[in-house]
């Protein structure tokens, strides 16, 4: 299974930054699935996060398009969407838990193409997930109104994110701190535990020598 982290801007890196979790984020990726195996998505996410993503498949044979199986789920485990023989279709759920949230495609056994299938995916997080032309005929706003909305909204999202990563930051100290102090502990007892041997095996050599009184 190949696995891939979609980072800021979705270049398609081996890393990614929790800071544009809530950000608006969206980009079209594409994934090349081989006839067996599976090729994942994945993206780190803390809680209350609108997830949107539309997928399709591209195929230069439009007569019998290749089908796919798509599969999301949660950090821990839980299915979002699941759909097998599907040419295209659409997820959408608001993160309930802080994590790595995974999208895996793979082509299904039986489609009638045994080439590579091509998989277009859109997926929008954040602010890029909200539907504006209903917030705008809801809110009656247009031009540089709703230019301003969706700017109040990225400035609310970065700030939610600050205090995620401030939060992250502070549980990280806990938990070094907690290993330090083990750490140390340990080594205390390491040492203690060294000189207690040294300590029985010069009293045992005393006595060894004492009755081959060598000494």
């Amino acid at each position: 299974m190949i696995t891939m982290k979609l980072p800021p801007f979705f270049a398609i890196l081996l890393c990614t930054s929790p800071f544009w979790g809530n950000a608006p984020v969206t980009e079209a990726i594409w994934l090349n699935l081989p006839p067996s195996g599976t090729k994942c998505v994945s993206e780190e996410l803390h809680n209350n996060v609108v997830v949107l993503a539309d997928y399709v498949v591209v195929s230069d044979d439009h007569s019998s398009a290749p089908t796919i199986s798509v599969k999301v789920s949660s950090p821990y485990g839980n299915n979002l969407h699941h759909k097998e023989n599907a040419t295209h279709g659409q997820f959408a759920f608001t993160t309930q838990e802080a994590g790595n949230y995974l999208a895996c495609f793979w082509a299904d056994a039986h489609s009638p193409s045994k080439a590579d299938v091509s998989v277009n995916l859109d997926w929008k997080t954040g602010i890029a997930a909200k539907d504006w032309e209903t917030v705008a005929r809801k809110e009656k706003i247009e031009g540089v109104e709703l230019e301003l909305k969706k700017l109040e909204g990225a400035v609310e999202a970065i700030h939610e994110n600050l205090l995620y990563l401030k939060s992250r930051e502070s549980e990280m100290r806990i938990v070094s701190e907690k290993t330090n102090s083990r750490v140390a502990w340990f080594s205390i007892m390491s040492l203690g535990v060294c000189i207690s041997v040294s300590v029985l095996q010069l009293w045992h050599l005393k006595r060894f020598f004492q009755k081959k009184k060598l000494i």
